[in-house]
C-alpha cells in the first residue's frame, strides 16, 4: 500500500473547509499551518479570476525532510505517510529548512515540528482525513496509488492520457505522492505569475491627484 493524494483544482472553489477541519482536528495553533489554501488572480483587469490551490505535505517517496532528521523523528509508516514522532523531535528545524514546498513548521506550543500526516491517526481507525471529509464538492481525493482499482488511480490514469497529471516541483525529483489536476502553471509554480501591462489602481490614482491638484 502506498496512500497518496489528489487534487481536482477545477472543482476546488476556495472554501477553505479543508483548512478549517484541518485545524481543529489536528489543534493546530494560531499562525501556523498544515493546510493552506493559497489564491492566485490571474488575467488583466477586467478580465480577471480568482483560482485556488490546497497546499500540504507532499509525502515524498524521496522526502528531504526524513533525510536530514539526525533523530528519526520524521520517519515513513508502512503505508507511505512521512509521520513525525513529536516526542523524538529536538526542535532543531533541519527538517523546515529541507523542506522544498515549505509544508513544515514549529509548533510554538511543544518547540517541536509539526505538519500534515494525512491524518494518520483517522487513517489507522480506517477513516478519511478530515480535509476530505469536510470538502463540499469532492475536490481532494486520497487512497492507495498501488491499487489500480482504487479512486485516486483511476483518476490519476484517466487524466494522464491528458498531459494534466502535476506535482510542485518536480525538478526536486523528491516523487511526491501529492498530485494535481486542472489549473495551470501560475497555480503550482509560484515563479510563474508575473505582472501584466494594463490597468494600475496605483498609477491612475496619482494620475487622478496630479489633475485634481492643478
Amino acid at each position: 500500500m502506498k496512500l497518496g493524494f489528489l487534487v481536482d483544482l477545477n472543482l476546488c472553489m476556495g472554501c477553505k473547509g479543508c483548512e478549517v477541519a484541518c485545524k481543529v482536528e489536528n489543534q493546530v495553533p494560531l499562525h501556523s499551518w498544515r493546510l493552506r489554501v493559497k489564491y492566485v488572480d490571474v488575467g488583466v483587469y477586467p478580465e480577471t479570476k480568482r483560482t485556488y490551490t490546497p497546499l500540504r505535505c507532499n509525502h515524498c517517496e524521496d522526502a528531504p525532510c526524513e533525510r536530514i532528521c539526525p533523530v528519526s523523528a520524521l520517519h515513513y509508516l508502512d503505508n507511505g505517510i512521512v509521520n513525525i514522532d513529536k516526542e523524538r523531535c529536538i526542535g532543531c528545524a533541519g527538517c523546515m529548512m529541507a523542506c522544498p514546498y515549505g509544508a513544515i513548521y514549529m509548533d510554538p506550543e511543544t518547540n517541536t515540528a509539526d505538519k500534515c500526516t494525512y491524518c494518520a491517526h483517522r487513517v489507522a481507525s480506517e477513516m478519511m482525513p478530515a480535509c476530505v471529509v469536510a470538502c463540499p464538492v469532492e475536490a481532494n481525493i486520497f487512497g492507495d496509488i498501488d491499487d489500480p482499482t482504487s479512486h485516486i488511480s483511476r483518476y490519476i490514469m484517466a487524466h494522464q492520457k491528458e498531459g494534466g497529471v502535476k506535482v510542485r516541483k518536480p525538478e526536486k525529483n523528491t516523487r511526491p505522492k501529492h498530485f494535481y489536476v486542472g489549473g495551470g502553471e501560475v497555480q503550482l509554480n509560484p515563479l510563474a505569475s508575473k505582472r501584466e501591462e494594463g490597468y494600475n489602481l496605483f498609477n491612475d490614482i496619482t494620475h487622478l491627484d496630479h489633475i485634481g491638484g492643478h
